[in-house]
C-alpha cells in the first residue's frame, strides 16, 4: 500500500493526463521533459531533459519523505516511444533553467515561432538540439553536474566563451610559449570530516567513508589530469599510505607539509616530472612559540619549478599553496598568515634581473570574495585601521565581537614588514651584496626599528595578482560556488595568478613587476548552489569531498 499523499499524487496525474491528453505515444524521447525536484532549502530549475531509455525512477520531489525518495519505485513497462509530462500548472520555469546548460546554448540560433513562444512564456522548452545537451542529459541521469571549459578571446576586452579548445596564437608566434594546467583542491581530510559530522547529515553514511571516496577523487585527478596539483586537506597516514604512491604512478611528484602540533593534515604539492623539474621547495609554519598570537598550526607550501621546455632564458615559476584558519572571528590571524606566506614567495621569487618570476598561488583561504582580505590579495594594498576582526574574511554577515584589528597587527619580533617581506632576509641580501662595514650594519638595524615604531595600518604586497574565478555568473549575477555542505555553500577557494600584460582576463591596473607573465587560456566553470544542491550537495556520490576542484589553464610567455 502506497502512502495517502502517494496516492493523491497518482490520481492527479492520471486525471491530468486524461484531460489534457499530455501522455502522448510515439514521441521521441528527447522531447520528454520532467520535475527536477524541489527541497524546501532551494528552489531548483524546472524542466530538465529526461531519458526514459533506462529504468525511469520518480524524481526525488517529496521532500522530507525520504524513504519513498529512496525506494526502488520504478516505471519498467514504460516504452522508448512515449512522451511523460508534469502538469503545466505546477511548473514555473521563467528564468530557472540550469545555469551549466544556458551557458552551454549561449549563442545557438532559437528556430521556435513567436506563437510557440507566447505559448510556452512560462516553461522552458528541452531543446535537444546539441551534443552539449545529450552530455548534460547523461549526466543528470548519472547523479552528476556537468562542468565545461570556458576559453578565452586573447584581443577581445571582454572574456569570451568557446566551446572547442581554440586559442587565438597572434601576437604571440615569436615568444617563448609552455602551456600548462594547475588545479586547486581541498579534498577533505577524514578526520577532519568525523569531527565535523553536523556539516554532512545530509549524505548517506556509506558515501563518507575514506574507501569509498579516495577512489573518486583519484578518478577526477586522473580525468581532470593537471600537470600541477595543489591539495589541501591531505590527512598524512592517508597521503603516506596511498596518496603519495597513487600520484607517482601517475607521474606526479609530491612535495607535502603536515600542519603542525596534533593536526593530522596538510598541504600537498604535485607536478608532472614530464613537465617540470624541482628547483626548491619551501615549507611554511604558521605557528610561532612565541607569539600568541600565531598560536595556530595551519601551514603553506612554496615551490620554485623549472618548466622542461627550451627557451632564451632561464624561466621559472613559483607555486605556493596554503589552508588558512578557518575561525571567521580571527581575522588578525588570517591576515598574519598571509603576510606570512606572501613573505615566503617574495624570498623565492625574485630573479636575477631584480624582477619576479611567475607567481601562482592556490588554496582555501576561507575568505570569501569581496572581502577585505580577498581586495588585499588583489589589489596589493589594505588599509586596515578602524576594521573589525570579524568582517576581515567575510565569512559572516552579522560578524560577532567587533574588536577592531591592533597597529600593527603582528609584533616586530616575526620579522615581517608591511609590505609582507622578511626584514631579516633583507638586511642578510645586503650584507652579502658588500655592505659588511660594522657602521653600515648598525644603521641598518637602527633604520629597521625607527621604520617598525612608525608603522601604519597599510598592508602592501609587491605582486600583481589576478584571480582565475570571476565568481559571479555575467549572466545572472549568481555567485559561484566552490564549498557546499549542510551549513553553507560559498566561494573560500581560489586560484591567484600574476598576469602578463597582454592578459584579457587579468586584473586591471597594479605596476607590472614580472618576467614576462601568465595568460589565463581557460578554466574549468565552477556552479550554483542551486546546481550542487541537484545532486545533494557535497558530498555525494560521484563528487567525494566538500569542494570542488578549481582548474585553470595558462600559458608562460617570456618576452
Amino acid at each position: 500500500m502506497l502512502p495517502r499523499h502517494v496516492q493523491r499524487l497518482g490520481r492527479d496525474w492520471i486525471a491530468h493526463w486524461n484531460g489534457s491528453q499530455i501522455f502522448a505515444s510515439n514521441s521521441p524521447v528527447s522531447n520528454c521533459m520532467r520535475w527536477a525536484g524541489y527541497y524546501p532549502w532551494a528552489s531548483f530549475p524546472l524542466p530538465v531533459p529526461a531519458d526514459f531509455s533506462a529504468n525511469w525512477r520518480l524524481p526525488p520531489f517529496f521532500g522530507p519523505w525520504r524513504q519513498f525518495q529512496n525506494s526502488n519505485w520504478q516505471l519498467d513497462n514504460f516504452a522508448q516511444s512515449s512522451c511523460f509530462h508534469l502538469p503545466n500548472p505546477s511548473m514555473k520555469s521563467e528564468g530557472e533553467e540550469p545555469l551549466t546548460k544556458k551557458r552551454r546554448l549561449s549563442g545557438q540560433h532559437d528556430t521556435s515561432t513567436p506563437e510557440e513562444e507566447a505559448n510556452f512564456s512560462n516553461q522552458k522548452e528541452a531543446l535537444c538540439l546539441s551534443v552539449a545537451q545529450n552530455e548534460e542529459k547523461h549526466s543528470r541521469k548519472k547523479g552528476t553536474v556537468k562542468r565545461h571549459w570556458e576559453y578565452f578571446c586573447q584581443h577581445s576586452r571582454t572574456m569570451k566563451i568557446f566551446e572547442n579548445k581554440e586559442i587565438d596564437q597572434s601576437n604571440t608566434e615569436n615568444e617563448a610559449k609552455f602551456d600548462f594546467t594547475v588545479m586547486s583542491y581541498n579534498i577533505l581530510s577524514q578526520n577532519l570530516l568525523d569531527d565535523n559530522s553536523h556539516l554532512y547529515k545530509h549524505c548517506r553514511e556509506h558515501l563518507l567513508i575514506w574507501t569509498y571516496r579516495f577512489p573518486n577523487i583519484l578518478q577526477e585527478i586522473k580525468q581532470l589530469d593537471a600537470d600541477v596539483l595543489c591539495l589541501q586537506e591531505v590527512q598524512e597516514d592517508h597521503y603516506r599510505t596511498e596518496i603519495k604512491s597513487s600520484l607517482e604512478s601517475l607521474g606526479y611528484h609530491c612535495e607535502y607539509k603536515m600542519r603542525t602540533g596534533r593536526k593530522p593534515d596538510g598541504c600537498a604539492i604535485c607536478f608532472k616530472t614530464s613537465k617540470f623539474s624541482l628547483i626548491s621547495s619551501n615549507p611554511v609554519e604558521f605557528f610561532r612559540r612565541d607569539i600568541p598570537l600565531l598560536d595556530r598550526d595551519n601551514v603553506g607550501l612554496v615551490l620554485l619549478l623549472q618548466p622542461r621546455f627550451h627557451c632564451k632564458t632561464n624561466a621559472a615559476i613559483c607555486i605556493a599553496n596554503t589552508h588558512l584558519l578557518y575561525n571567521p572571528r580571527r581575522g588578525d590571524i588570517k591576515l598574519t598568515q598571509l603576510a606570512m606566506l606572501l613573505a615566503e614567495i617574495a624570498n623565492v621569487a625574485p630573479q636575477k634581473d631584480g624582477t619576479f618570476c611567475p607567481i601562482i598561488i592556490c588554496g582555501d583561504f576561507n575568505s570569501v570574495p569581496g572581502s577585505p582580505l580577498y581586495r588585499f590579495i588583489k589589489e596589493g594594498k589594505l588599509n586596515y585601521e578602524g576594521l573589525a576582526i570579524g568582517k576581515v574574511s567575510g565569512q559572516e554577515r552579522f560578524p560577532r565581537g567587533q574588536r577592531i584589528l591592533p597597529i600593527p597587527i603582528w609584533p616586530k619580533k616575526l620579522g615581517i614588514s608591511q609590505n609582507c617581506v622578511y626584514e631579516i632576509k633583507q638586511q642578510q641580501k645586503e650584507e652579502n651584496a658588500g655592505e659588511k662595514l660594522e657602521a653600515a650594519k648598525v644603521d641598518n638595524t637602527q633604520e629597521i626599528v625607527i621604520a617598525s615604531e612608525k608603522l601604519s595600518s597599510k598592508l602592501q604586497h609587491h605582486f600583481k595578482l589576478s584571480s582565475v574565478y570571476s565568481h559571479y555568473f555575467p549572466e545572472t549575477g549568481v555567485p559561484e560556488v566552490t564549498t557546499c555542505h549542510s551549513r553553507s555553500a560559498v566561494t573560500v577557494d581560489y586560484i591567484f595568478y600574476s598576469a602578463a600584460n597582454d592578459d584579457t582576463a587579468a586584473q586591471p591596473g597594479a605596476e607590472d613587476s614580472f618576467h614576462g607573465g601568465l595568460k589565463l587560456l581557460g578554466r574549468l566553470a565552477l556552479l550554483t548552489e542551486k546546481d550542487l544542491w541537484t545532486v545533494n550537495g557535497l558530498p555525494n556520490e560521484n563528487n567525494s569531498s566538500d569542494h570542488l576542484p578549481l582548474l585553470a589553464e595558462f600559458r608562460l610567455i617570456e618576452r
